[in-house]
């Protein structure tokens, strides 16, 4: 007997995205939806797909997708982010894995393809990126990060073979307009840690970090985007850093 699946999201303005992310799951048995103060359509389109939708201010990934989790009706959870889509093969491939009179897993790595600036990733590490993202929420859940949140379960997992279709960015002011909220989140995290990065230290990890996102990744093989790709995540954990030097220093003073 096919065991019964919650497909769970959070939202804030994603109107666009959920314009192809909701019709791929519209065969799941719910769609649980937590929305942290949309401007946009992003209500008027989850309603079109009779989704739950429920409201949470924003306080952290973590803690948000906990509370979508626990929202679901049914134990197996497939969580997406907004941006995400379930190609038809991975809907049959998943399908076919809860068709079965026992599973014997507590969840499934899916592979996770980028589509970055229009551009389909066919080499290295983002053009298979495997994601926790069907799991049985007896076995496991969402870690309470803020940031870099992951689904952590007690038993085997299977590997997948079917894409999840990650359609990131469309447009450069849209990547860094999240890269400026994720860095911020992420250092005011490492500033309550007690954190420190000396500046010789951040400075150094640049071409450190870009030799393995552009040559160690093959991202040279994705062209352009592929350069950019690794050009913006090498800037990443230095602008993150830095944040957290300003944090450090704003306290000291």
């Amino acid at each position: 007997m096919k065991k019964k699946i919650s497909c769970v999201l959070i939202t804030f303005n994603e109107e666009e995205n959920l314009k192809k992310s909701l019709p791929a799951v519209s065969w799941c048995d719910e769609i649980v939806v937590v929305d942290s103060g949309s401007s946009d359509n992003t209500l008027e389109v989850c309603e079109k797909f009779n989704c739950k939708i429920f409201h949470r201010e924003f306080d952290g990934f973590g803690p948000q997708k906990r509370f979508a989790v626990s929202k679901a009706e049914n134990d197996w959870i497939l969580s997406l982010d907004a941006d995400e889509v379930i190609s038809e093969e991975l809907k049959n491939e998943i399908l076919s894995e809860l068709n079965k009179e026992k599973i014997n897993y507590a969840g499934f790595l899916i592979p996770r393809r980028l589509y970055f600036l229009g551009r389909k990733f066919k080499h290295g590490r983002e053009s298979k990126d495997y994601q926790l993202r069907l799991f049985n929420r007896n076995y496991g859940n969402y870690t309470k990060d803020k940031v870099h949140e992951k689904v952590i379960v007690k038993g085997e997992v299977k590997k997948l073979k079917k894409e999840l279709l990650h359609f990131s960015y469309s447009s450069i002011h849209q990547y860094f307009e999240k890269f400026n909220s994720y860095t911020s989140r992420a250092a005011e995290e490492l500033y309550k840690q007690g954190k420190k990065k000396s500046i010789v230290a951040i400075v150094f990890s640049l071409p450190v970090y870009f030799v393995k996102n552009y040559f160690i990744y093959v991202n040279f093989l994705n062209g352009f985007q592929g350069f950019l790709w690794a050009l913006f995540s090498s800037l990443y954990p230095v602008v993150k850093y830095f944040k957290l030097m300003t944090l450090n220093s704003t306290q000291e003073n």
